[in-house]
């Protein structure tokens, strides 16, 4: 079912930080829980993990269906100084609602959201060579494998994966 559009994206303002984090954290717990796209532990707390997804000078938004978050995304400068112009993100979508246009919508408003924001730019640093769903979603944006980090992603299965660095101009 394409829920693509339902979907609200709203930016978190600094007093509903921890309104959002509420709703935000079992989402990117349950990312997290499976090894197998971010490199955080699944072990982060709570504290842990909200104090590393606000970080400073970070974007912070929330997808939302019928009043339900589905999914979050952040965006922020990728490296500091002379490298602020190109934008990093990062996005994460309920396992039970993935397939459903969430991811694309995200991908979207931050793609926007980055251009406004004057970006040139963006990349990502780490995708995980066997996220394919991931990793197809952001070929189909545009978005071009630009380098190759060998076994750099110790997988939840128990090997060693590669990580993609994909890039864009915006």
């Amino acid at each position: 079912m394409e829920l693509l559009n339902k979907i609200e994206i709203e930016e978190v303002s600094e007093s509903r930080k921890d309104a959002a984090w509420d709703a935000v954290w079992p989402i990117f717990h349950a990312v997290i829980s499976g090894s197998d796209a971010f490199p955080h532990f699944p072990t982060t707390t709570f504290e842990e993990a909200k104090t590393l997804w606000f970080c400073a000078s970070s974007r912070h938004f929330t997808a939302s269906v019928e009043g339900r978050v589905v999914g979050a995304y952040r965006i922020l400068p990728n490296k500091i100084g002379l490298g602020s112009h190109v934008a990093n993100g990062g996005y994460i979508v309920d396992p039970e609602c993935r397939g459903r246009g969430i991811a694309s919508a995200m991908l979207e408003h931050s793609i926007e959201t980055a251009r406004a924001a004057g970006f040139r730019a963006m990349q990502f640093n780490n995708v995980v060579s066997t996220n394919e769903r991931a990793v197809q979603l952001w070929k189909r944006y545009g978005f071009k494998e630009v380098g190759r980090v060998p076994q750099a992603f110790a997988h939840g299965r128990g090997d060693y994966v590669d990580v993609l660095i994909m890039h864009r101009f915006l």
